[in-house]
C-alpha cells in the first residue's frame, strides 16, 4: 500500500425517501438508527475524515450522529438527486484524502467487514476504485479515487457514481456481497427487516 493512500468517508443521508414515505435514514434496526449504524461501520475503517451529507430531516440526522467523529454538511440541492449529495460530500472532504468511501444508509445487511475489504482492495491500487458487487450490479459502498472527484462533483440526478463505475469497469476491483442487494425503498421492504 502506498503511504499516501488515505481514504475519507462520504455518507449520503440527505434524501427524502419519497417511495418509503418516511425518512429511511432515521429508521431503526436493533434500536440503532440506520444513519448512525452506517456511520459507525464506516468509522471502523479508520478514515482520515468522515463527512455525512444531510438534507431532509437534517436536525434529526445530526442528533442521531451525536458523539460520533463525523462532520455533517448540508447539500442545499439534495432534491436534485444523489449526484448532488455526493458532490457536496466530496467537496467538503479533507483534501489529504486520496479516495472516498461512499456509503448509503439503506443497506441493512452492510457490515464493517465488507467495508474493510473494500478499503483494502482500494489500498492495493489507489488510482482505481473498489466497489461492491450484488444483485447483478456494481455500486456502493465503493471507494472512489480522487482523480474521479471532479467528474463526480459535476454529476446531476440520481446517478451517483454508477456511470463512472461502468465506464471504468477495467479499473474497478469488485468486492462481492449479495446481501447488499437488500435495501429499504418501499414500505413492504420494511416488514422483514424491522
Amino acid at each position: 500500500m502506498s503511504r499516501a493512500a488515505r481514504h475519507g468517508v462520504v455518507l449520503l443521508a440527505a434524501g427524502r425517501s419519497r417511495r418509503l414515505g418516511e425518512a429511511k435514514q432515521l429508521l431503526e434496526i436493533g434500536g440503532e438508527k440506520l444513519v448512525r449504524r452506517a456511520a459507525r461501520l464506516a468509522l471502523a475503517t479508520s478514515p482520515l475524515d468522515a463527512v455525512v451529507v444531510t438534507g431532509d430531516h437534517a436536525e434529526a440526522v445530526e442528533e442521531a450522529l451525536r458523539g460520533l467523529a463525523v462532520r455533517c454538511v448540508a447539500a442545499e440541492d439534495f432534491d436534485e438527486g444523489m449526484g448532488r449529495s455526493l458532490a457536496a460530500g466530496l467537496r467538503h472532504l479533507d483534501s489529504a484524502c486520496t479516495g472516498a468511501l461512499v456509503v448509503v444508509c439503506d443497506q441493512p445487511a452492510l457490515t464493517a467487514e465488507h467495508l474493510a475489504r473494500l478499503v483494502e482492495a482500494w489500498e492495493a491500487t489507489p488510482s482505481s476504485a473498489a466497489a461492491s458487487g450484488y444483485a447483478g450490479t456494481v455500486g456502493v459502498p465503493a471507494v472512489l479515487p480522487r482523480a474521479w472527484f471532479p467528474r463526480l462533483m459535476s454529476t446531476r440526478g440520481d446517478r451517483g457514481a454508477r456511470d463512472l463505475l461502468r465506464e471504468h469497469a477495467a479499473e474497478v476491483r469488485i468486492v462481492p456481497d449479495d446481501l447488499l442487494g437488500v435495501d429499504v425503498d418501499r414500505p413492504e421492504e420494511m416488514t422483514d427487516l424491522f
